[in-house]
């Protein structure tokens, strides 16, 4: 998977997840409220741009999911599976990757993304010791 493709998903994933949190599965047809707030109208058109690129099995899947990410009371569990999805369309689709690109905001300069994955990982810009795992003393100045 591209480092691009990683960058536009964990962008555009609090947008999704706001906007399924705030419509549900009618996000993919509601027209935008004027008044919807920035995020979810964001997430919104996001999710529409899935849905207007995609073919009729693409677009029954995303209303499955979105559907399942709706109903979801976990947030980490909606937005995982939102991603997943948004992943796989943009691994799919370069145009895609090109249309969020201009609905998203440029990330602000400096700005650095870590993401850790998996059973005890850490993750961190500037790390001095770090220990994982069971029956570790750390160790002395």
């Amino acid at each position: 998977m591209s480092a691009e493709v990683v960058q536009l998903v964990e962008q555009a994933g609090p947008y999704l997840t706001a906007a399924v949190g705030a419509y549900g599965a009618a996000v993919l047809t509601r027209a935008q409220d004027a008044a919807a707030d920035a995020t979810v109208g964001l997430g919104q058109r996001i999710l529409q741009l899935l849905w207007r690129r995609g073919e009729e099995s693409g677009r029954t899947e995303l209303e499955r999911v979105v559907d399942e990410a709706a109903d979801e009371q976990d947030e980490a569990y909606s937005t995982a599976v939102l991603s997943r999805l948004l992943r796989r369309a943009l691994e799919d689709d370069p145009g895609l990757r090109e249309e969020l690109s201009a609905l998203l905001p440029a990330p602000a300069a400096g700005t650095v993304t870590i993401t850790a994955s998996g059973e005890r990982s850490i993750a961190a810009q500037h790390i001095g010791t770090a220990i994982t795992g069971d029956g570790h003393t750390p160790p002395r100045p």
